[in-house]
């Protein structure tokens, strides 16, 4: 029988991406308003993701994971879409190998605080900033935005479709922090107070690998998905490329 889930899963963030670089620059600049135009879906890769990208698949075809992935899974976003064909064309995976694009993995959206930081939202939605201190970042739901719970409702149909079609394989899922903190609620069986304790521990690093393996069950179960490294920057460290993490903001983060 198929195994319900594969036999091994890595969900990886894209690497650096320009809208992380002009968050940074926003944030010490102490503005109110991210300076990016056009669609965050379409904000590219860093020069240095672009680096972090290609580290991260030699690092797959020097076989430090034992094995590479037959499977490759991205959001729709042009920095993740970037970084899973940057991955393979390092020798990360197959060079033939086809990136799956779907939709269930894109950014968490933000709607009307998209792009604003912590201080622009203060200043001109004050309304908004006040309701996220008081629901939290895991149920406030901005207008025209997702909650962390909304992006949660996609995800458990995305790991449906993943058991159903690629049960037994090696899976690799590019994508965004909020979606590797919360594919991490769903797997695991978090509660809403563990991951944002996870969440504040430290912020997921680009281009870093968390890793599950199948565990088989009882013979009338479907075994389950073992954590065995959460947020691994090794790739870049070994080719001596910077690591870097974008803080969460209290809005508005293009991660």
């Amino acid at each position: 029988m198929t195994p319900r889930w594969p036999e091994r899963l890595w969900i990886v963030r894209h690497g650096e991406s320009a809208g992380n670089v002009a968050r940074d620059a926003a944030y010490q600049a102490q503005l109110a308003r991210i300076e990016l135009t056009g669609r965050d879906v379409d904000v590219p890769l860093s020069d240095l993701g672009e680096r972090q990208a290609r580290a991260l698949g030699h690092w797959f075809a020097q076989g430090n994971e034992e094995g590479r992935p037959n499977v490759v899974l991205s959001s729709p976003y042009l920095r993740a879409q970037d970084t899973a064909r940057l991955f393979r064309d390092a020798g990360g995976c197959a060079p033939d190998q086809r990136i799956h694009l779907d939709e269930r993995l894109r950014e968490k959206e933000f709607g009307i605080l998209d792009g604003l930081t912590g201080i622009g939202i203060r200043a001109e939605l004050p309304q908004q900033a006040e309701l996220r201190a008081m629901l939290g970042k895991f149920y406030h739901r901005p207008p025209g935005g997702e909650s962390w719970c909304d992006v949660i409702f996609r995800l458990r149909a995305l790991l449906d479709t993943v058991g159903l079609h690629h049960g037994g394989c090696r899976v690799m899922i590019v994508a965004h922090q909020v979606v590797v903190l919360c594919l991490r609620y769903i797997i695991e069986g978090l509660t809403e107070e563990q991951i944002l304790a996870i969440d504040r521990e430290k912020d997921v690093a680009n281009c870093s690998i968390t890793e599950y393996r199948w565990t088989p069950g009882a013979a009338d179960t479907d075994g389950e998905m073992e954590l065995v490294r959460y947020n691994v920057t090794a790739p870049m460290e070994a080719e001596d490329t910077p690591v870097t993490r974008e803080p969460d903001p209290i809005v508005g983060t293009r991660g």
